[in-house]
């Protein structure tokens, strides 16, 4: 048995190189910071061609030009010769008369390195980029690598990667040959090899089982402050609760997570979080966090990107299965593939016992101040489908909070009209049961197909108010059905920098203050011209230092109306960074808070719905 199965292994890796895109990353022999990558194709179909790298990859929604990491690169026929090309774009070149092409080289540089210069393009966000540290970490987005020919998308890639002896990569794929020096893969096609990402350093790994999947946990830490098997028990309790939460609705068997934990001494990065894939994570976090910080931020953008593996990776419309990396059509449905996700990672913790209901109830008061940060009547389908022009994309970052709250309020809407015997993940379990991963729905019908799944047209209703059209949602309608109200309450009058000073970060390289680029600026900080990217150094002279951040917010706190005030900020232009001072009178600004809440006497019909919406069951 053992030589028949060998000798069949054999015919079809033969077959399969004889009409694949050999691939070789090479990791060895690194040049200036550069990964020198050859592809090496079978007989060309046409004699025009054009290669791609990709312009955005699924779950970014954002244009990053991955083609302007390449350099050097050469085309050559089948005889060694180079062939001409024109450089259309960034990511794309167009070869005439080319039926002979047989390879193509170029070196790449990493993402990471340009990670703070956005003064000739948006940064790549991190989880989604690439690092090349030699004899340290290399971060294998393969998007960031790897290449495709126009009609060749679905001939299948084999993948080699030359690496370091000693070095370890974890990703979900399979190696099929038994060398130290390479890793070999074979995938289906060019949108596999984007959904495979790698992680190569010195061994720091584990592999578990947990609800039923196969886990490998892979660790770069650059000063050995956490190893992978620091991080075991959290997350084997989040994929158990997760997997139950999920029922029939995942069927995966494996699954990897990258966790790159970024120093202080190597690139400086700001890209913080997961991007998802069918059978992997790869995470971004900062070393300095405390390891109960990892720990639940790993519980709740690990589980994000976990949720993916239903919706879109799974279920999805036609937007998202024929993806075009050269010229990307985007989905109108954000709110339910990002926004529905973000709520499944939420409420999957209080069904499960992982977070208490004041706690859950916290995080959705939470989602409802920072989406205050975003125009509220700006039709979500709207600013989905076009994501990616400059007068829409600084909206993305909602999907995470009113999309959120969209489908926390699908969910209240649905349990209300079925008596509790329909929610959510049951619509979206429908919704899975009716598609799949090779069957896509339109675009333009999900609405259709989810009153079709559910048999309730009352969602075609909301569904046309709040998200196709321009109605702000009313959370506090929909939260008093579960018996949750909404209290008010203003706060002293306050001298900062953005209105909501809980949205401030600490930037531990410049000693600084920064903000998330959605958050609202503060009137004094309108008035004195100061921006959003803006590093503050000082405040009337007064620097800032992880030490003194208290008595930094204590002299902050003793300023008055009026006062004459300066700020100091490291502002970048170009590619340098100015420091210049910012002058003007203070302004103190109020600020409502809304805070959620449980009713202290909920009518029975609000008690039973209450129940029903945050333990799941009916």
């Amino acid at each position: 048995m053992k030589k028949t199965a060998l000798s069949l292994g054999l015919l079809t890796a033969f077959v399969v190189n004889a009409q694949s895109i050999k691939t070789t990353i090479d990791l060895v022999h690194i040049k200036d910071d550069k990964v020198p990558v050859t592809m090496e194709f079978p007989k060309m179909k046409s004699g025009d061609v054009k290669f791609h790298f990709p312009k955005t990859v699924p779950g970014t929604y954002s244009v990053d030009d991955y083609g302007r990491f390449v350099e050097g690169i050469r085309f050559m026929d089948n005889k060694g010769k180079e062939i001409p090309f024109t450089k259309v774009n960034d990511n794309t070149y167009a070869l005439k008369n080319a039926q002979n092409l047989s390879k193509v080289t170029y070196l790449v540089n990493d993402s990471f390195d340009d990670e703070m210069d956005e003064s000739r393009h948006k940064a790549v966000f991190s989880p989604s980029g690439t690092d090349i540290e030699a004899g340290k970490i290399y971060l294998v987005n393969t998007h960031g690598f790897v290449g495709y020919i126009d009609n060749m998308q679905d001939v299948p890639y084999q993948l080699v990667i030359q690496k370091p002896n000693d070095f370890y990569g974890t990703t979900a794929l399979v190696d099929q040959d038994k060398s130290e020096a390479t890793d070999t893969f074979t995938l289906a096609n060019y949108a596999k090899v984007t959904d495979s990402p790698l992680m190569y350093t010195k061994p720091d790994y584990i592999t578990f089982n947990a609800g039923g999947m196969d886990l490998v946990l892979g660790v770069y830490s650059p000063t050995g402050k956490y190893k992978a098997a620091d991080f075991k028990e959290n997350l084997e309790k989040m994929v158990v609760a997760q997997k139950k939460f999920l029922g029939d609705m995942n069927t995966n068997k494996k699954y990897a997570i990258m966790l790159y934990l970024a120093g202080t001494q190597g690139p400086q990065i700001k890209g913080f979080g997961a991007l998802e894939h069918h059978e992997s994570t790869s995470v971004v976090l900062p070393e300095m966090m405390p390891k109960e910080a990892i720990d639940k931020t790993l519980t709740d953008v690990v589980s994000h990107e976990f949720f993916h593996t239903v919706n879109p990776l799974k279920t999805h419309s036609e937007e998202i299965h024929y993806f075009d990396y050269a010229d990307p059509k985007m989905s109108q449905h954000l709110w339910m593939y990002e926004g529905g996700t973000e709520y499944f990672a939420n409420l999957f913790q209080i069904q499960e016992g992982l977070i208490t209901r004041d706690e859950f109830l916290q995080r959705m008061t939470e989602k409802i101040a920072n989406s205050k940060n975003y125009n509220d009547t700006m039709p979500f389908t709207v600013m989905s489908k076009n994501v990616l022009k400059d007068e829409y994309k600084d909206q993305y970052r909602n999907v995470y909070e009113k999309g959120t709250l969209l489908a926390m309020c699908l969910d209240i809407e649905l349990r209300k009209l079925s008596n509790g015997e329909m929610g959510y993940r049951d619509m979206i379990r429908k919704l899975s049961q009716r598609f799949g991963e090779n069957k896509p729905f339109k675009d333009d019908q999900l609405i259709d197909e989810l009153v079709a799944v559910t048999g309730y047209p009352q969602i075609k209703d909301f569904y046309n108010k709040y998200i196709a059209g321009d109605q702000p949602t009313p959370y506090a309608q929909y939260l008093n059905m579960a018996g949750v109200e909404i209290k008010k309450q203003e706060t002293p009058p306050i001298f900062w920098f953005i209105r909501d000073p809980q949205q401030t970060g600490y930037d531990e390289k410049d000693n600084a203050f920064v903000f998330d680029e959605s958050s609202a600026q503060s009137t004094f900080a309108k008035n004195i011209g100061l921006k959003i990217t803006d590093k503050i150094v000082a405040l009337d002279g007064k620097t800032i230092n992880i030490q003194n951040i208290q008595s930094f917010i204590e002299y902050a706190k003793t300023i008055k109306e009026g006062q004459n005030v300066t700020v100091t900020v490291l502002r970048k232009n170009g590619d340098k960074t100015d420091k210049i001072d910012l002058k003007g009178k203070a302004v103190l600004d109020k600020m409502t808070v809304e805070t959620l809440a449980f009713k202290a006497n909920p009518t029975p019909a609000e008690k039973k719905l209450q129940d029903q919406w945050l333990t799941g069951k009916k």
